[in-house]
């Protein structure tokens, strides 16, 4: 989840409850405003005011629920801040002035919501909150801070943050994660303002809340993996120290948890071999190399790209060692060498960075060395910055200039952005990525009359746009204003002992298999960060494919309804009105209608025109909740167990496949694509669960691990036979456990559902919940009902 939607459903913990969707940001305000209100009213000898409160949040949450709020959400609240006003009402005006606020926001007009900012912050002052703790004023400043923070006003959007943190520490108790949600914002401002050394303390301190909130930090598989996340923050600011001490400390607390035969546990293990690489110990590096391609072959099997990454890690961790003069035991895994702290060892003291740190996520962190030392066979050749990163410094160095000198009367009108299919889209991409479709693109969008004007003209701009940049070691781009040149080839490789520093804040790095952050280190050659990789690259950096040419291009110049038609079928989003046509809808294909980023759109059509398909309906989603239900007793609760007793593998194995697929798209539409996105197809499924699953306030977090550890068994389940397995214990651990796994994931569904009052059964075959879940549905409309 990235910051905006952590922060919005932080402040929705403040205000309406979690069924709330776009609206949820003011009526803790409402509450605490109210009560200060009514005791200056009090003491004025006041009459009540006429302005209902109450009533306007109802009008509101009804806007929503018809989903008009496109065209109605505008009109209601210049109305309704008119009329409380008007009435002398200002705990009623605070509250819909945070309710412009969190609208406007959401459609990209930021301009008029600086002054909506203003408005609220001297109102509240007015009122006698800023002098106060309550959480009526924090919810005040976390809203305008996100707002200034979308209208990339830093300086202000850092002080409200900071006086955010000040209120809240004083209302919240000190282990609510919630104050660790706003120290993990504040670090990711401080990374998009190119100030490392403050988000890492930012972490710091986020993990330290996290440790507190933990029952048993000592075991805890979060708390390891952001050991392991600092870890590798350190190294990139080559803290040598403090990251070994935390690389070490992750994999101490998988062993006293006894949680080594998680997936996750890899990272762990890769992370302290990329230390010890920095480190110059060689078998050391070796060793942690080995015994992760262990756990990974274990728990993934070899055909990944998890897998391939860290086996080429070690092949460079073993010729670093050979040219060292460094022998090391080709036993394999060594699971006792000294390199990895053992269970029950004492850890060297803490280093003076202090024991705290970065991000709370359980996804694996692989490490990706990005080329040997000297005589390697063979080096890694990849861009060193993520897609979309290359795309948006593309966009601000050539594509804005470009258009502002040519085309200025139409400058304020051109929307840009990276949006639609290719992973880096998804921000999933990776060295891997790099082979097809790859290099310096952005699309421009235009309303219909603009692209009759001038379309043809534009794209040949864009088309004879220099694409020849260079990437500095702390993954800065530039570009070279020159001819484009047609030369082709890849990126090219650093000489022995370069290093690439990527933008730790642009995931993921180039050579990982998931969206975590990660260091792409060298041959060790030196244990500082050597002279950048600064050879200039000419695009393109990889061929292109036909499924990304002529109708099916993916940069370039478009008309706006022709870019989202090509991707959904659609010019715009289906009505509201229209739940047939959303339900014919994929939602992979509304994840790439809805991925990437916007980095321009001054008349907002093009955000809008995207924000519908956002906007799927409620009922809508309630609808597909309960097919997903029906999925997942069918398939998992039902079929899979039967099928396993006929000892019929192959249906099992399809059974488990549609037991995983219904249940990874339910936590998605339970956490509402609105704010998380939609599920993604299936290459990118569960890097994208994995990203939701490590979110601080993801609902049903521990799902997308425990699918993972399903299909990790599927293989010995449906296939292994009366005498497969250690011991002749045939198939039998494997089928118990993931039976016992299916009906703990449908205990927790069925928790989630009660939290949401979407029903009042504790039953846990799920079929039988679907009816309480349609209950809930208003349209009357029999698609959207089961049979």
């Amino acid at each position: 989840m990235d910051e905006e939607a952590l922060l919005k459903q932080f402040a929705a913990q403040f205000a309406h409850g979690p069924d709330d969707a776009d609206d949820t940001d003011a009526a803790a305000a409402a509450q605490g405003a109210d009560s200060t209100a009514n005791q200056v009213a009090d003491d004025a000898d006041q009459s009540p005011a006429t302005f209902d409160t109450q009533q306007f949040l109802n009008g509101l949450d009804a806007i929503f629920d018809r989903h008009t709020a496109a065209t109605e959400a505008g009109p209601y609240l210049e109305q309704a801040m008119v009329d409380a006003e008007n009435a002398g009402d200002e705990a009623g005006l605070l509250t819909v002035l945070n309710e412009t606020m969190g609208f406007y926001r959401s459609q990209g007009r930021h301009k008029e919501n600086q002054w909506i900012v203003q408005r609220a912050l001297e109102l509240a002052a007015r009122m006698g909150l800023t002098t106060g703790t309550s959480e009526a004023w924090a919810t005040t400043l976390i809203n305008c801070a996100t707002a200034m923070r979308a209208a990339q006003q830093y300086d202000q959007a850092e002080d409200l943050y900071h006086q955010a943190q000040s209120v809240c520490r004083h209302s919240l108790a000190p282990t609510d994660r919630r104050l660790a949600a706003l120290h993990n914002n504040l670090s990711m401002l401080y990374s998009e303002t190119n100030r490392p050394d403050k988000a890492e303390l930012e972490l710091r301190e986020a993990l330290r809340i996290i440790e507190a909130s933990s029952v048993n930090p000592d075991a805890d598989i979060d708390v390891a993996s952001s050991h392991t996340n600092l870890a590798l923050t350190l190294l990139t600011e080559h803290k040598l120290e403090g990251a070994h001490w935390h690389a070490a400390k992750a994999l101490e607390i998988y062993r006293t948890g006894h949680l080594e035969h998680s997936a996750h546990y890899a990272s762990a293990l890769a992370g302290f071999a990329q230390v010890c690489f920095a480190e110059r110990r060689h078998a050391d590096a070796v060793t942690g190399y080995r015994h992760a391609l262990a756990v990974i072959e274990e728990c993934y099997g070899k055909d990944t790209d998890y897998w391939r990454i860290t086996a080429d890690n070690l092949r460079q961790a073993e010729e670093a060692a050979a040219q060292a003069g460094v022998t090391v035991d080709n036993a394999g895994v060594a699971g006792d060498a000294g390199a990895l702290p053992q269970s029950g060892s004492r850890l060297p003291n803490s280093p003076a960075q202090g024991k705290t740190g970065a991000n709370a996520a359980s996804s694996p962190s692989t490490v990706s060395v990005s080329t040997g030392s000297a005589g390697a066979a063979e080096a890694v050749s990849a861009c060193p910055v993520s897609g979309l990163k290359l795309a948006r410094a593309f966009w601000t160095q050539m594509g804005k200039p470009m258009i502002a000198a040519k085309y200025p009367q139409y400058a304020g009108r051109i929307a840009a952005g990276l949006v639609g299919h290719g992973s880096e889209c998804y921000g999933f991409d990776d060295a891997y990525s790099q082979d097809h479709d790859f290099g310096p693109r952005f699309c421009l969008w235009l309303t219909d009359e603009d692209y009759a004007a001038i379309g043809e003209q534009l794209e040949a701009d864009y088309e004879a746009l220099p694409r020849k940049f260079s990437v500095d070691a702390q993954g800065r781009v530039t570009f070279e204003a020159h001819a484009r040149s047609d030369a082709s080839g890849a990126f090219p490789s650093a000489g022995a002992g370069s290093t690439v520093i990527p933008d730790a804040t642009n995931a993921p790095t180039p050579g990982t298999a998931t969206d975590d952050t990660a260091t792409a280190e060298s041959g060790a050659a030196s244990s500082d960060v050597a002279e950048a990789m600064t050879t200039p690259i000419d695009a393109p950096l990889s061929p292109v494919t036909p499924r990304a040419q002529d109708a099916n291009r993916r940069d370039g110049v478009f008309r706006i309804g022709d870019f989202f038609e090509s991707i959904t079928g659609y010019r715009t989003a289906p009505a509201q009105t229209a739940p047939h046509e959303w339900l014919m809808l994929a939602e992979s294909t509304l994840a790439a209608a809805t991925n990437g980023e916007v980095f321009a759109d001054p008349t907002g059509q093009f955000s809008k025109t995207r924000q519908g398909f956002k906007d799927m309906p409620d009922d809508v989603r309630l609808a597909l909740i309960s097919k997903r239900l029906g999925m997942i007793a069918q398939a998992g609760q039902y079929n899979l167990p039967r099928s396993l007793k006929r000892g019929d593998g192959a249906a099992a194995w399809l059974s488990i496949h549609e037991f995983v697929q219904a249940t990874a798209s339910l936590v998605f539409l339970v956490n509402v694509p609105m704010v998380v996105g939609y599920m993604p197809y299936y290459k990118w499924q569960f890097a994208a669960l994995r990203k939701l699953s490590g979110s601080m306030f993801a609902l049903l977090p521990n799902v997308g691990e425990q699918l993972e550890t399903v299909m990790r068994l599927s293989s010995a389940a449906c296939y292994g036979g009366a005498g497969f397995g250690e011991g002749g214990k045939g198939a039998a651990p494997a089928i118990k456990k993931i039976n016992d796994i299916v009906e703990q994931i449908a205990a927790d569904i069925v928790r989630e559902l009660k939290r949401e009052h979407l029903t009042t059964s504790g039953e846990t075959f799920l079929e039988w919940q679907r009816p309480y879940v349609e209950d809930h549905i208003a349209s009357d409309d029999p698609v959207l009902k089961s049979l």
